[in-house]
């Protein structure tokens, strides 16, 4: 039997390399020394495969690239040093467990679409430091992706799985920066949310409170501007089920961008926080349908139906009048995990009642929306549903009259024609949001246009 020996939460400055940092690597010797730390415990683990997930290995938005291939190169030279090279074995065997198991489960990992077989800098740096002390042992490289973090979770209990089932005593390698935002000076300036996330990862770190690692919403991820909380989140799925201490070597943010190093180890015992949160938050989505009103409940039930059995539903007997006897249009919304996973809708009613427009968006809301792939039955229980009913458009005279919280907006330029709908998160502005409404519609900023504006009445899951 497999098993994951430690896992380390680590940065990948380039300037940390001596030959590329020179005398600026003096500005980070807290992270330098603790590196050295952590290659000296790795190499005293002499484990038979570091598998490394890092964000600037190949990255897609719904699918987790797994590098391919017999080995890989790699070289600094986009540091000016390319003196400082990689030639790396990967564990075949293992990697291919992963696929394997991803594929029988859809699960959208695999190693197909590889842009980058050259070893990236955030593999390079932890490895850099690694062998220097241990030459041993073949590795993993692992993209993240812009799935939500549960499905980096799920990932990492998967990982955890093939692991223990092949002869392999492994290093987990989480390669991550954390804020990016954390000076005035730094490279990407400075913003609240930066060191209000150092601070919230690095305590995250020090109880190995994997659970809350979960709870990071988008929005704030982005604010911060942090490059591996996907990786991080990869990890704790790897310690699913298991408990863990951990040790933080280190923590700096003197350049603007913040480097934490932190160490985990599993003890044999109880469950992890990180289970608890997936099933805890499938048992407080049943219960929010449980109490949704009769709009989401229908466009949860035509999801159920169509995803999990195949069949589209007939309009339900005993929904109330509004359903079935008014017409209008209507969007049907899908979030998984904070994240849209679908979203398709009609300006003016298209059907011979409310109640079918609902049916039949939500239907295409999971299926044809041409920006996702088809929802798989998987995916059913985690899906967060809202549904808009639009008020009928009236034509108005210039951008003064709309409001983004009370109004959207439809642009229309000859056949083009883009909608946005009201009060959506980081849309705060007319001219953001009838900008946005125009790219959707392929309107060019020279191009003449008219203005639309209609209401909504929206019905959501949560309040």
């Amino acid at each position: 039997m497999g098993e994951i020996l430690a896992a380390y939460a680590v940065p990948h400055p380039p300037m940390i390399i001596p030959d590329i940092g020179h005398e600026g690597r003096a500005q980070i010797e807290k992270t330098v020394k603790a590196y050295e730390e952590v290659a000296m415990k790795v190499a005293a683990l002499k484990p038979d495969t570091i598998i490394i997930t890092s964000p600037h290995a190949t990255m897609y938005s719904d699918y987790f690239h797994i590098s391919p291939g017999t080995g890989a190169v790699g070289d600094m030279s986009s540091f000016r040093a390319p003196q400082v090279e990689f030639d790396e074995e990967y564990d075949a065997g293992l990697r291919d467990l992963i696929c394997d198991m991803a594929k029988e489960r859809d699960f959208p990992a695999g190693t197909l679409g590889e842009r980058e077989p050259e070893l990236d800098h955030g593999t390079m740096v932890p490895l850099w430091f690694i062998r220097n002390v241990y030459k041993g042992g073949k590795i993993i490289r692992i993209g993240l992706s812009g799935l939500p973090l549960t499905d980096h979770y799920r990932l990492g209990m998967m990982i955890a799985e093939a692991v223990g089932k092949l002869d392999r005593r492994v290093v987990f390698i989480a390669s991550g920066d954390l804020s990016h935002k954390l000076k005035d000076y730094g490279p990407y300036g400075f913003a609240p949310e930066g060191p209000e996330y150092d601070a919230k990862i690095m305590d995250v770190f020090k109880r190995a409170a994997f659970g809350e690692m979960l709870e990071f919403s988008e929005e704030f991820l982005n604010k911060a501007a942090e490059c591996g909380h996907r990786s991080f989140a990869i990890m704790a799925g790897t310690f699913d089920r298991k408990d863990v201490t951990s040790e933080v070597y280190s923590h700096e943010d003197v350049t603007g961008v913040g480097y934490g190093i932190c160490e985990f180890v599993p003890l044999s015992g109880s469950d992890n926080a990180g289970r608890a949160f997936l099933e805890r938050r499938i048992d407080e989505l049943a219960a929010a349908y449980e109490k949704a009103d009769e709009y989401v409940s229908l466009a949860h039930r035509t999801i159920e139906e169509y995803v999990i059995n195949g069949r589209v539903i007939d309009v339900p007997e005993g929904i109330s009048g509004e359903l079935t006897s008014r017409r209008a249009g209507a969007f049907v919304s899908v979030h998984k995990d904070g994240m849209l996973r679908g979203c398709i809708g009609t300006i003016l009613p298209t059907r011979k009642n409310l109640a079918e427009e609902i049916i039949q968006n939500a239907i295409s809301a999971v299926s044809k929306d041409p920006r996702f792939d088809a929802v798989t039955p998987d995916e059913v229980k985690w899906l967060e549903i809202d549904v808009d009913v639009l008020t009928a458009p009236e034509k108005i005279a210039s951008k003064d009259e709309l409001d983004v919280k009370r109004y959207g907006v439809i642009v229309t330029s000859g056949y083009k024609r883009g909608l946005l709908l009201p009060d959506l998160e980081g849309v705060d502005d007319v001219d953001e949001q009838v900008s946005i409404a125009m790219r959707k519609g392929g309107i060019s900023p020279g191009d003449n246009y008219s203005l639309e504006r209609f209401e909504v009445i929206r019905h959501k899951l949560r309040g």
